[in-house]
């Protein structure tokens, strides 16, 4: 297994819009790196906050999860610059990037150093193989004051691993719940 670099991912990933990797002044960076694809977090976000009439035994169940647990914020629409997260909280965002990952790619997503070193942390689990569509993207607020989040410009990194021979099932093949997932998707189970 390796990892694609610049050129690899620009002939071979699809990737719409596609951005170089080049300076922007003022900006968390995005597009094109030497082995990886800095995403952008678009403009709708979905914050934890439970409602307050939730009562003691209200629980996050992934089997089961319930929308009245986030609130909706549209950065686009409000005409703001920033998202704020929620001490010790997090929120969904989806990626301003469409991807179509490759029959013998491995795609791997890790945070930002901007993001990480003010206690934001970026979770995305692995792009499998013939994967397509927006990336949701989950972020951790890990500190106890709010935390700013920008839409349209860098939150993660996208790596991308081939593998030594083409993998039997993708998960094209085996039609995955969140493929060709466009708008923001919460966690459901079939």
């Amino acid at each position: 297994m390796g990892i694609l670099c610049d050129k690899q991912i620009r002939d071979e990933v699809q990737i719409e819009p596609f951005a170089d990797g080049v300076k922007r002044r003022g900006k968390v960076s995005y597009g094109l790196s030497s082995y990886g694809y800095d995403v952008r977090i678009g403009t709708i976000f979905k914050i934890f906050a439970p409602p307050l009439s939730a009562d003691k035994q209200s629980v996050v169940d992934p089997k089961a999860f319930s929308e009245d647990f986030m609130r909706t914020v549209d950065t686009a629409r409000d005409k703001v610059d920033h998202v704020l997260i929620p001490p010790n909280s997090f929120a969904l965002g989806e990626t301003v990037e469409t991807f179509v990952i490759p029959r013998d790619v491995l795609a791997v997503c890790v945070g930002k150093s901007t993001y990480a070193r003010c206690g934001i942390i970026i979770n995305v689990t692995p792009l499998e193989p013939e994967w397509s569509g927006r990336i949701t993207i989950e972020i951790s607020n890990t500190t106890p004051l709010p935390a700013k989040v920008y839409p349209n410009e860098g939150i993660a990194q996208i790596l991308f691993l081939r593998a030594d021979t083409v993998c039997e099932v993708s998960y094209a093949d085996k039609q995955g719940k969140y493929q060709d997932q466009i708008g923001l998707t919460l966690p459901w189970v079939d």
